[in-house]
């Protein structure tokens, strides 16, 4: 893919991912998810509704893409533990806690903890003034959606637990960037999904949790929920595969002002707050220089 249609569809996957945060507090309401057996059990359904989607998906489309699975399981298994299982049980118990726009936020920490780092992890990753300039505009930007004049930082378990998740999902793509050197992304990122909704279905049943459709959008808010989850993924494993992991990371910076967005709209939260023309303005300037400014071509 063109650095362009990777970077439209980076920007798709954040829009999609983004509105997810605040479809997902509403899901709760809808739900009468209360308890963190509910709330595990309504991430385990997510999940193993979408695995299954996606993995039937892979199959039908070329079926001899699971013929590299038996080998690389652990791999699979491990990415579905990172990805699904642990992020997923600490952003929705986060989530429980702290409001849409703050979670989404709060989850680019681990971004600009992989963009610093990321030479550790690959030897084609290259450490660029660039990357750190487009790091530091992003998480400024992330910064002056949360800012509120007179306050301090104050880390609560809800904060806590949404940082986990963004560490989560440094270690999850991490996984999969090298398991896609030898498995089709779409049939690992269904069958990971598949092992890992699982694994949150059982823990939450054990754990008491039930699912109670209590409005009349229940239906249409999990269904929208599942479509955006099946679609991101597929999307963004496929970009994952072709492209530098630094790079997407910066892209992510995009996610938390698509959720803001989103959630002002949904929640009913002050969509002409100043904070997020200022994010917006800090955030594109750092995808922008992030992924390289466009250059002339020669006369």
């Amino acid at each position: 893919m063109s650095k362009q249609k990777t970077l439209g569809l980076s920007l798709l996957v954040m829009l999609l991912w983004g509105s997810l945060f605040p479809t997902v507090k509403l899901g709760f309401a809808a739900f009468s998810v209360v308890s963190t057996g509910d709330i595990l059990l309504f991430a385990g359904v997510r999940f193993l509704i979408c695995g299954a989607l996606i993995t039937a998906f892979a199959f039908f489309k070329d079926k001899r893409s699971f013929g590299a699975i038996p080998s690389s399981l652990l791999p699979v298994l491990l990415s579905g533990f990172f990805a699904i299982v642990l992020h997923y049980a600490c952003t929705y118990g986060g989530l429980s806690l702290t409001a849409s726009g703050k979670t989404a936020i709060l989850k680019q920490v681990g971004a600009l903890l992989y963009v610093l780092c990321a030479p550790l992890f690959f030897r084609n990753e290259k450490f660029t003034v660039g990357k750190l300039v487009g790091v530091l505009l992003g998480f400024l930007g992330v910064i002056a959606m949360n800012y509120t004049p007179g306050g301090g930082v104050t880390l609560g378990l809800g904060e806590v637990l949404i940082l986990l998740a963004s560490l989560c999902t440094v270690a999850a793509n991490v996984i999969s960037k090298r398991l896609f050197e030898r498995v089709d992304p779409i049939t690992a990122t269904g069958v990971s999904q598949l092992f890992g909704g699982a694994v949150l279905t059982a823990v939450g049943l054990l754990m008491g949790g039930g699912l109670q459709a209590a409005r009349a959008d229940a239906l249409p808010i999990l269904l929208y929920i599942l479509a955006a989850s099946s679609v991101s993924y597929c999307l963004w494993y496929r970009i994952l595969k072709e492209s530098s992991l630094s790079g997407l990371f910066i892209v992510k910076f995009a996610e938390p002002l698509f959720s803001c967005l989103i959630g002002a709209l949904l929640l009913k939260e002050n969509i002409l707050d100043p904070r997020y023309l200022i994010a917006f303005l800090l955030i594109g300037g750092g995808i922008t220089v992030a992924n390289g400014l466009p250059r002339r071509r020669g006369k």
